[in-house]
């Protein structure tokens, strides 16, 4: 990743200031028509970040947050520790005008806390993921918290269901024998956070393949599957989609199967060579997957035909609207072995028409030490505009993409896990909005740590 002391002092600066970093391309579909969204379309943004006095969150005046989960700390459940790695999170309408929020663990077998494994609810005893489920009050007070699956590996991300239930992704391939594992992984699986009962006997979602799952985003009207794959060699992922059986799904319909297919962009075997915003696809083709279980050879490696397929390095932040499908790749690196360089790519794929459209792009040709580079995860908001979670080196941010392409800062980590010398903030992840639209959930990675952010949107 790009970085470094130089890319440090200026974010430090550029956070101070409440700077934003212009990105290249076409956002006016963000904002879908929504006068509320004129809010973050003004030049300045939310205005400077001010720093917090608690050292954890710096937000911009007017904003305010609350912790709700810390790693390390007791679950209301009584089951142990929260565990470690907060990663993808969505927000669901919970009891009495609250909140329900599904959050997941991206721990692998050295994380410092793994989700407990809890008797009827483990997939693979020897494996440290899992999610957990929070439910808030109408004012976004705790009110429990709990192990809702464990015994998976690398939970990076996910999606929720049309039907309320949330998809986590295993970002592992690793087969029963390695790194101690007892069963296979790299599967998606479907955990109801309203119910645990249905969570009981975990079961994957194997004919949504077996690779390095990132996230997933629904079609709501088709009930067709988006996945992103974030491979960490080259060659890198794909973009997937899973036609299931049955379209119109409910709890555990996704178990009856489908067919996974991958995007094949003709003529472009790798989508870092597309540096124009603005460049569009007609006539996308979906190949199917040869072998989605991956046996012998994982999927990218498959032999898709004299057409190849199209991979990309870090498809990471997938989420469905605007009538498609929003995905990132988070940045490429030709040193890497990507055909080209950038610092993260936004694509809209568009299902009616079958396009593709390079909407954002963060770089090269603006300056790669400005704040905003690495793309992670992503969310809509509902107030319009884009909201992005900040995964490179130095300073970590969430930040907001208004309809002129600026980006501006609404928050910044100050949880500094390094030295004063040499200073490390974990990654944002986990972005969402709760279904009043007035808080937005982030977790940071590292130190665990879920918030939530309320202020003049």
């Amino acid at each position: 990743m790009t970085g470094g002391m130089n890319r440090r002092s200026l974010l430090a600066r550029a956070g101070a200031v409440g700077a934003g970093a212009a990105v290249l391309g076409s956002v006016d579909a963000l904002f879908a028509g929504n006068a509320a969204a004129a809010a973050i379309a003004e030049p300045g943004g939310w205005g400077p970040l001010v720093p917090d006095p608690a050292g954890l969150l710096d937000l911009p005046a007017g904003f305010s947050y609350t912790v709700i989960s810390r790693e390390g700390d007791d679950l209301r459940s009584g089951q142990g520790k929260v565990p470690s790695r907060h990663d993808g999170m969505a927000a669901f309408p919970g009891h009495r005008r609250g909140v329900t929020l599904v959050r997941n663990h991206e721990c692998r077998p050295d994380a410092p806390i793994g989700v407990p494994p809890l008797p009827d609810f483990t997939y693979d005893p020897a494996a440290k993921g899992g999610c957990t489920a929070l439910e808030l009050d109408h004012s976004r007070a705790l009110v429990s918290e709990q192990v809702v699956i464990a015994g998976t590996a690398v939970n990076c991300a996910g999606g929720p269901t049309p039907w309320r239930t949330w998809l986590t992704c295993e970002e592992s391939e690793d087969k029963a024998g390695k790194n101690g594992y007892t069963r296979d992984h790299g599967f998606v699986f479907e955990v109801d956070p309203h119910n645990m009962t249905r969570n009981r006997n975990p079961q994957p979602l194997k004919a949504m393949g077996r690779f390095q799952h990132e996230a997933v985003a629904i079609d709501p009207g088709t009930g067709i599957v988006y996945e992103t794959e974030d491979a960490f060699e080259k060659p890198f992922g794909l973009y997937y989609r899973f036609l299931p059986t049955k379209p119109r799904g409910k709890w555990r319909s996704l178990l009856a199967g489908g067919e996974l297919q991958a995007m094949r962009v003709p003529g472009v075997p790798d989508l870092s060579v597309v540096q124009e915003p603005g460049t569009h696809f007609e006539g996308i083709e979906w190949v199917p997957v040869p072998d989605p279980l991956a046996q012998e050879t994982p999927i990218r490696l498959q032999d898709f035909g004299p057409g190849g397929i199209t991979h990309a390095q870090k498809l990471e932040g997938n989420y469905w609207g605007n009538n498609g499908v929003y995905f990132v790749s988070s940045f490429a690196r030709a040193a890497e072995g990507s055909a080209a360089e950038h610092n993260g790519q936004v694509w809209h794929y568009n299902p009616k028409l079958n396009t593709l459209t390079l909407e954002i792009v963060f770089g090269p040709k603006i300056d790669p030490e400005l704040p905003g580079e690495s793309p992670d995860n992503i969310a809509l908001s509902p107030h319009g505009g884009l909201f992005v979670c900040e995964d490179g080196s130095g300073g970590q941010h969430v930040y907001g993409v208004d309809r002129k392409g600026q980006v501006h800062p609404l928050a910044r980590n100050r949880q500094n896990t390094g030295s004063a010398e040499e200073p490390e903030f974990g990654e944002f992840a986990g972005v969402t909005f709760s279904p009043d639209a007035r808080t937005l959930f982030v977790n940071v990675y590292n130190p665990g740590t879920t918030f939530a952010i309320t202020g003049p949107w």
